[in-house]
């Protein structure tokens, strides 16, 4: 079994545009949406969910109003200022409580109850590429990275269940700890990049990160033809750090016109742009062979 992640250095690059239609075009395969800070891949991908589970992790504080004296001193302790009163009542505001339990530990009357955190949901689903894994943490929740872990757990046992031979994923941009929670067994980073200037920095940080987990990488340059000077740049980088240049892809309307769709640039009729990600894909098909 093979796995692909397609990242980013930053959001916006078209990374889920072409998970989109890698997914389109690789066989047999779970697709997995990573993002789960900020999921959009099921936007074109149309899923029908089959199984809906509940996220938990962590723990959030909670005031008992029957068991609280109204003493103040969880408001006088908490350094995240997660603790308002409002006419002697005391409460916590889930989105600023970190769940640190000081308030917990301290309280004289024992009134503050400490359970389990509710952060998101996980699913599994069929859409017209097959079967996906994907989840949507709520806003302000963390353990992002242990959710991605999760997700990737699922969709391993998903594909030794259906006996399929590729997990294909959308990761998450950046650096942060999903980027690297993703790319933990994963036989090749795809990174699509940009031409400009931050473009090619965060190409250099992300690519940095699987080379210190050795994850293979290619490079996938978005929109080349806008900065031809910067696209040079990342075409040396790539050849000095022993990167696969893997496809460099032409500004073009047919991808936003695609997405309103909401279909991959690769369905429907034919276009440039469609032959050249066809041809994307089998690079990185050959990579996974070679």
């Amino acid at each position: 079994m093979r796995e692909v992640v397609v990242i980013s250095g930053k959001g916006g690059t078209g990374k889920t545009s072409l998970t989109a239609a890698f997914a389109h075009l690789a066989e047999s395969k779970v697709i997995c949406d990573l993002d789960v800070d900020a999921p959009d891949l099921h936007l074109l991908l149309d899923p029908t969910i089959i199984r809906d589970e509940r996220f938990i992790s962590g723990h959030e504080a909670v005031i008992d109003p029957e068991k609280c004296t109204g003493c103040g001193l969880c408001a006088s302790m908490c350094r995240y200022d997660a603790i308002d009163e409002k006419d002697g009542v005391f409460s916590v505001a889930p989105l600023r409580c970190e769940g640190c339990k000081v308030c917990v530990a301290f309280c004289p009357e024992q009134a503050i109850d400490f359970p389990a955190r509710h952060c998101g949901q996980h699913y599994m689903s069929e859409t017209r590429f097959g079967p996906m894994v994907h989840a949507q943490l709520f806003p302000g929740q963390e353990n992002s990275g242990l959710l991605v872990s999760r997700l990737k757990k699922e969709a391993r046992v998903l594909a030794e269940e259906r006996g399929l031979e590729l997990i294909l994923c959308d990761g998450a941009p950046g650096i942060g700890c999903p980027v690297i929670a993703s790319l933990s067994q994963t036989d090749l980073a795809v990174v699509v990049t940009e031409p400009t200037p931050s473009g090619v920095h965060d190409l250099e940080r992300v690519a940095s990160l699987c080379d210190h987990f050795r994850t293979r990488v290619a490079v996938v340059v978005n929109k080349h033809d806008l900065n031809p000077e910067q696209t040079s740049r990342i075409g040396a980088l790539c050849k000095e750090k022993g990167y696969t240049l893997a496809a460099l892809l032409p500004h073009d309307t047919a991808v936003t016109e695609a997405m309103v769709r909401r279909q991959a640039i690769t369905e429907g009729e034919d276009s440039a742009i469609a032959t050249q990600v066809r041809q994307a894909w089998q690079t990185i098909t050959n990579l996974l062979q070679s």
